[in-house]
């Protein structure tokens, strides 16, 4: 994966609080919330490889039916980590919460081996909820 969920980065396990307390929502206008500023539009990129015997066993589910459990874990992992990426670039330009978050996929290549995930989504600014 090419993106790194780095909670032991410098800046104390204060910083890193403050990133994981920002909250997340694909709604626009979350009920409940106050937005007191729209800060920027955040985005996260975060590219993905299936490894070859990953490749190979997903293949094998394709034609006989079922679910690849270590394609679907490489996914969520991916998932989790972009999600935090948006978080940290949030945090960076001073916002507390990301509305309007989106999650798109994008295949790199035509194997299918190699994917994107965009996670995207305005950060702003919300009074205490």
């Amino acid at each position: 994966m090419e993106c790194v969920n780095d909670r032991s980065s410098s800046g104390g396990s204060q910083r890193i609080d403050e990133i994981d307390a920002i909250v997340l929502t694909t709604e626009s206008y979350p009920e409940g919330m106050k937005i007191t500023k729209r800060v920027e539009i955040v985005t996260a990129e975060c590219a993905f490889g299936m490894n070859i015997f990953k490749d190979l066993f997903a293949g094998v589910r394709d034609i006989v039916g079922g679910r690849s459990e270590a394609v679907q874990k490489t996914m969520r992992d991916s998932r989790r980590t972009a999600l935090y990426e948006l978080k940290k670039e949030a945090h960076a330009v001073g916002a507390n919460a990301v509305v309007a978050v989106d999650l798109n996929y994008v295949e790199l290549s035509a194997a299918g081996s190699m994917v994107m995930l965009v996670a995207s989504g305005t950060a702003v600014v919300i009074e205490s909820w």
